[in-house]
């Protein structure tokens, strides 16, 4: 697994991660070129969770591996879904600046790419951690290691200056339990409390428009803890330390539920004059109740001004650094969980489809390259019902230019732009399980680049 997990939680073990679109799948992804990607459609009302968010003035995001991005069913659905990335290891200390003074940005700038390219938002996470920190951080001294915190942050924010719309500068630096004390780390016991006031102030002098978050996990409801953080950002407000929000990372299971202060913990914070926002947010369970507890988060966000994004802690469960407890909205075979359909109902988006009797059920699209030639290839798409029978269906492909589509079988093409949206001939109506497929032709015009298959959408 890519993501690194740091040190023991009680009750829960921590990781520390547009313009809009249209309101469709019609772009869901850039597939590796040879490779295979089923994604499960409803018709939507409004289509992905970064759609439905902007629609209520808010973000929706997930957390980002660099190496998961060649895989197409991954890529694909982030490409459709989310509008917001978090890298989940790729900009934090170990990751950067492993030796001193010797940066290696590779990583990290191959998710802020895709996300550019792709018109997303990206979260920085995070400059100041206990955890994950290279041996050479722990052993400065006071003198060296002040210098060591201010030209970390300076070179990173300079590196993407203008392209993070929030950083997490400080992470997780106050206790567990009830003493709402520091936590002990080498800018804690070197530099003493001040080291977060200053690592504020360091980053606004470097990025004056991106948005400096204090972020922390078990703060979610009123408790020593997240009265320590209230109390901290409540005086950095009124001295004019340069704070613009809060990150709540919101990692909830059966031993850490949803607080019933959940909304009001928010609201308190968001009255300081601070953007609240929802960081790391994944919920372990299944079924009803963990759409139910995902529904109470967003809700909670929704109803505070003030919060302005909520970041879920991974794509799929599969990849999640709980996947035993399957706390995401996809399954390990990116089929959308009832949560994923809570979501977005609770954003105002409809997952339709469904019903028995009703006449509509959802199917799945999925690519594969049949053949390859200088100048060309041809690539299929299976469609197939899922669990009760569809009489018509709809697929979009998008070919990206400079590539033309030159024939298509098995299926009646209509284009706008670089889309051609295809419905069947003869080949709509299928029984539960039952499956056809369409052709095309392509001339790649010199690009390599493979098509990108949204959704299907049955009826």
């Amino acid at each position: 697994m890519a993501q690194i997990p740091p040190g023991s939680i009680p009750a829960r073990t921590h990781p520390s991660a547009r313009a809009r679109r249209a309101l469709s799948l019609l772009t869901a992804g850039v597939l590796a070129a040879a490779g295979v990607v089923a994604l499960a459609g409803n018709a939507q009302a409004v289509g992905a969770l970064g759609d439905a968010a902007a629609a209520k003035g808010r973000y929706f995001g997930t957390a980002v591996a660099a190496n998961h991005l060649g895989e197409a069913a991954y890529a694909s659905t982030l490409n459709a879904q989310f509008d917001s990335v978090t890298p989940e290891n790729e900009m934090k200390w170990d990751a950067l600046e492993s030796t001193r003074d010797s940066f290696n940005f590779a990583a990290a700038d191959r998710i802020v790419g895709h996300a550019q390219s792709k018109g997303m938002k990206v979260r920085g996470h995070t400059l100041v951690w206990h955890s994950q920190l290279p041996g050479w951080v722990g052993g400065l001294g006071a003198t060296d290691l002040h210098s060591a915190m201010n030209n970390h942050i300076t070179q990173v924010m300079t590196h993407y200056k203008g392209e993070i719309h929030s950083w997490d500068v400080v992470n997780e630096a106050y206790q567990d339990g009830s003493s709402g004390a520091r936590r002990s780390s080498p800018f804690q016991d070197k530099l003493g409390n001040g080291f977060i006031e200053e690592a504020f102030r360091t980053a606004r002098t470097v990025d004056a428009d991106a948005k400096l978050c204090y972020n922390d996990y078990n703060t979610d409801g009123r408790n020593a803890k997240s009265n320590a953080v209230y109390d901290m950002v409540k005086d950095f407000k009124q001295r004019g330390v340069p704070i613009d929000c809060v990150g709540f990372q919101s990692h909830f299971n059966s031993n850490s539920p949803v607080p019933s202060d959940f909304q009001a913990n928010l609201q308190r914070f968001a009255d300081l004059g601070v953007d609240v926002q929802i960081t790391e947010l994944d919920i372990e369970g299944s079924g009803s109740a963990q759409a139910a507890n995902y529904t109470k988060v967003v809700n909670a966000c929704l109803a505070v001004t003030r919060c302005t994004g909520i970041t879920v802690w991974g794509v799929t469960d599969k990849y999640s650094w709980r996947s035993s407890g399957t706390p995401l909205l996809f399954d390990g075979d990116y089929n959308k969980k009832p949560a994923y359909d809570a979501v977005l109902a609770a954003l105002g988006g409809s997952s339709g489809g469904g019903g028995d009797g009703g006449g509509t059920g959802a199917c799945t699209a999925t690519y594969t390259q049949t053949s390859t030639w200088n100048g060309g290839y041809n690539g299929q798409v299976t469609v197939k019902a899922g669990g009760s029978a569809i009489t018509n269906w709809t697929v979009p492909v998008t070919v990206p230019s400079p590539q033309k589509v030159s024939a298509v079988w098995n299926g009646t093409p209509s284009t706008s732009g670089d889309v051609m949206t295809v419905r069947p001939t003869w080949n709509g109506s299928l029984a539960a399980g039952s499956s056809t497929t369409f052709g095309f032709t392509v001339t790649t015009n010199g690009s390599t680049s493979a098509p990108a298959v949204g959704a299907c959408t049955a009826s």
